[in-house]
């Protein structure tokens, strides 16, 4: 199904509202023009990838975007590195791909990204899976990134997702976000999902971490109704922690995308990671092929949502699913 416009006007605003929040500014190194660069001279491109954690959209991000480049002709080698949550080692990584002279670089999520942007100046970097590019100090605003970073958000309706969760559980008052404190995207989605709260009728309770160990112990410390659970890196990275307290209390969990469906969470309206990772591929082929320029790359969104419900999850969850949600599913898991 098709993003909802309300929601496209809700990134456009954000692009007005968060213009100059960026990193770029004048003193920010010019981004190159693609030139000189293996694909361009028809030989092998140097791709570094690094990643903050592994987890199944974040992992499926990472494929697609090799696909893409694979499917447009780029021969390309990579040197895949996976931070494992670690901040320090992410920004170990971004320093070893800048001293490594890499063609191009890939970074997925965003505490990934912000290490790259803070080490790698010199040559094009792109970003996928990040919530709000502009407020974590990637680019300077959606439209015009304005440095040698741009890429694809994974920025989620939040405000469909509560709507979901009221819809499947009327009766629910409370909702508990369990997200990581140090995660800028994150807080993002919070904001979001308390402004959506409120126009339901909703309370958010919220319970924040560190690491991906602390997960179950933060979900434990909520009486809540029911969870929604944000696309966060270190709580994803730890769902079934969640997933058991929701089954233990017998409330619904509302996720931030499809592939947390699919461990076990009950319901979502979200994206395809692996469309997200390949169209960022695409824009390495236009940045690598065709010698695009990132500062003047808008930072892209997947239009396309995918509704994704899971009967198993509800059946442990003691949660009816209403047959209206079933009935408009694009995909039913078992």
């Amino acid at each position: 199904m098709k993003r909802p416009v309300r929601l496209l006007g809700a990134l456009a605003a954000s692009t007005l509202l968060l213009a100059g929040c960026g990193s770029g500014g004048d003193d920010a190194a010019p981004a190159g023009d693609g030139t000189g660069t293996g694909a361009a001279a028809g030989g092998t491109v140097e791709i570094g990838i690094t990643q903050i954690v592994s987890h199944a959209s974040l992992d499926a991000a990472r494929e697609g975007f090799k696909r893409a480049l694979e499917e447009n002709g780029v021969d390309a080698s990579y040197d895949e590195q996976n931070a494992q949550g670690d901040q320090s080692t992410a920004t170990s990584i971004a320093n070893t791909f800048a001293s490594d002279d890499k063609d191009l670089v890939l970074a997925i999520a965003t505490p990934a990204a912000q290490a790259a942007a803070q080490a790698i100046t010199d040559v094009p970097v792109l970003f996928t899976a990040v919530t709000e590019p502009a407020e974590a100090g990637l680019v300077d605003s959606w439209e015009a990134p304005g440095g040698n970073l741009t890429g694809t958000s994974d920025l989620n309706p939040v405000k469909e997702q509560l709507e979901l969760l009221a819809e499947i559980a009327p009766d629910a008052k409370t909702v508990g976000v369990v997200y990581s404190s140090g995660e800028v995207n994150s807080q993002v989605q919070v904001d979001l999902a308390k402004e959506a709260a409120a126009e339901l009728g909703l309370t958010i309770e919220e319970a924040t971490v560190s690491t991906s160990a602390e997960v179950q112990q933060a979900a434990q410390s909520l009486e809540v109704d029911a969870f929604y659970i944000p696309t966060d890196n270190a709580v994803v990275s730890s769902l079934e922690s969640v997933i058991a307290v929701a089954e233990q209390r017998q409330v619904p969990m509302v996720v931030g995308e499809s592939d947390s469906v699919e461990r076990g969470g009950l319901a979502t309206y979200g994206i395809d990671y692996d469309k997200l990772g390949y169209q960022t591929g695409l824009m390495a082929v236009k940045i690598l092929n065709e010698g695009a320029d990132p500062a003047e790359m808008p930072v892209e969104t997947l239009e396309e949502l995918t509704l994704v419900v899971n009967t198993g999850a509800a059946e442990r969850m003691g949660v009816e699913i209403p047959q209206a949600v079933l009935d408009r599913a694009d995909k039913v898991v078992e």
